[in-house]
């Protein structure tokens, strides 16, 4: 089956979406962006997508392209007529087409949409989680605002691409203080010798995940020992346990970083666990 894309109030072929070369998300990277997982033909967790998508656009100064009910309908609607069973849903909001120029353009500049949903393997996915990860530390280099979710993923691609060559499928940034802040595409966590929990603030430094939420809220249901704080990368070498999590990995576990070896080089019992309870813990919208 073909695939299906909405690009600015159409839905069109995907080989055949396209948007203006003038759109500012293309000269300026001036856009946002949101990933949803959809599990078992359901969306998971859209009202935070779109809490977050709100916020985005709010701190860029940029409008909704169309009320935020109609964007989740087009989101509902692509990824029916994608039969997307499980996978992704990706939407994407620039300022617009406007004459290249660094200045905001006038109010009457419509902002561009596009909304493409694709289907993943789940079994490819928990496979690669009953062996786990590596990731490789990378230094931090990205502007102070990762709270924003913009469509300026250059430090990220340059940073994932490291770690590919590196033998690795993830990496962690760490500041100049030898702090772990998050992964390339994911929230970093560890767990210590004493089996706390441990991931960094989202106060400043990372991105507020939707999934590491989730699995807030399934620590706390849990009963958990947790503690919300920096962790160095010294500190996750000798870890217990570490995973990422994500839209697009879930709880994924790590079992090496860089050169060392965490834990027994197999998946932790927690994160195994938590992978295995998290949509439990989610908001599920049926298609």
């Amino acid at each position: 089956m073909s695939r299906i894309a909405y690009v600015n109030g159409q839905y069109v072929p995907h080989k055949d979406a396209a948007v203006h070369i003038e759109d500012r998300g293309y000269q300026f990277a001036d856009g946002v962006y949101e990933v949803c997982e959809v599990w078992d033909r359901k969306i998971v967790d859209m009202p935070r997508h779109m809490d977050r998508l709100g916020h985005s656009l709010s701190e860029l100064k940029i409008a909704w392209p169309m009320a935020r009910k109609a964007v989740e309908f087009v989101l509902l609607e692509t990824i029916r007529r994608n039969k997307v069973t499980d996978g992704l849903v990706y939407i994407q909001v620039t300022r617009g087409v406007a004459r290249r120029d660094h200045f905001f353009p006038s109010n009457d500049v419509m902002p561009s949409i596009v909304v493409t949903a694709r289907n993943t393997s789940r079994s490819a996915s928990d496979r690669q989680a009953e062996t786990g990860i590596s990731v490789v530390s990378y230094p931090e280099n990205r502007w102070p605002r990762v709270d924003i979710k913009t469509v300026a993923l250059l430090p990220n691609v340059l940073a994932k691409q490291n770690a590919k060559e590196n033998g690795g499928k993830e990496a962690w940034y760490v500041d100049a203080d030898g702090y772990v802040t998050e992964g390339g595409s994911t929230n970093a966590w560890i767990v210590t010798k004493d089996g706390v929990l441990v991931t960094r603030p989202a106060e400043s430094g990372i991105l507020r995940g939707i999934t590491r939420a989730v699995v807030l809220d399934l620590v706390e249901r849990e009963g958990l020992k947790f503690e919300e704080r920096a962790f160095s990368l010294e500190e996750a070498l000798v870890a217990r346990e570490a995973f990422v999590t994500a839209a697009s990995t879930l709880v994924m576990p790590v079992v090496k970083i860089d050169h060392a070896i965490i834990g027994n080089g197999h998946p932790g019992s927690i994160a195994t666990a938590l992978r295995d309870r998290f949509h439990t813990a989610t908001d599920l919208q049926v298609v």
